[in-house]
């Protein structure tokens, strides 16, 4: 196939100005850069993806859920990626959580693209020490606030050569999250499936075989109330980096 220059696809979203307001009741999806705004209850008019004006030096968007069990928030990309042809294909977010006891996130790769999307029923749930996998193919940072260890990071995985672990303690970083302060997270797809995930610039987990090597994935960055309360996510930025397909 006929090839140029552009040889690397990238996603670089530092919200400077895009942002779904709160008070839309549109239906998802809802284009913001390059990405859209997705999630169960998106169309209601307290949930959204808002620019933060307050408190959000260097363009902060604050994903916000509304205040019923299993809502989310989320961002989207489309099916976009495929490990072997694209690879290495690194993800990195910085985040920050005003409370970690009232929510579970996801923030990875997976081959669930839906408008209406979820986190527990589409992709995966922690629940004590047990991590439910939904989703065939998925691979990226779980934090659950229905898992023993509900603020620290849990490297998840599935669809690969490695069967996808289900106990929460054997994917558990101990990197914790501290309530109002970032992190930023790191995840890197190798082309035979192997994965990374870093924590504040620590590794803290490789699965050789993690991930399909065929299966096309999209990003997700979803933010998902377990409670009747608000449950939000604040998004400093979001970057992905993978290689083209030229044969597409």
């Amino acid at each position: 196939m006929a090839q140029g220059s552009d040889s690397r696809l990238m996603i670089d979203e530092d919200f400077f100005g895009a942002a779904s307001t709160l008070a839309a009741t549109t239906a998802p999806p809802i284009a913001l850069g390059s990405l859209n705004v997705v999630g169960q209850g998106i169309a209601e008019t307290d949930s959204g993806a808002p620019r933060m004006d307050s408190d959000g030096l260097n363009g902060v968007i604050q994903l916000t859920t509304t205040n019923e069990d299993i809502h989310a928030a989320g961002l989207q990309s489309a099916t976009m990626f495929d490990v072997a042809l694209m690879g290495s294909i690194v993800l990195e977010a910085r985040v920050r959580q005003a409370a970690l006891n009232t929510g579970e996130v996801f923030i990875g790769f997976s081959d669930v693209n839906t408008d209406l999307a979820i986190i527990e029923g589409a992709i995966c749930h922690g629940d004590t020490v047990t991590v439910t996998l939904t989703a065939s193919d998925l691979v990226g940072f779980l934090m659950a606030s229905d898992l023993t260890d509900n603020s620290d990071w849990h490297g998840v995985y599935n669809g690969g050569t490695t069967t996808g672990e289900t106990v929460s303690t054997s994917l558990d970083f101990d990197a914790g999250a501290t309530a109002g302060e970032y992190q930023v997270l790191r995840l890197e797809l190798f082309p035979n499936g192997t994965a990374e995930w870093w924590v504040d610039g620590v590794l803290e987990q490789t699965v050789t075989g993690a991930v399909s090597t065929s299966v096309d994935l999209c990003l997700n960055v979803i933010v998902e109330s377990k409670t009747t309360a608000v449950k939000t996510m604040d998004v400093d930025y979001i970057r992905v980096w993978a290689n083209r397909d030229w044969t597409a």
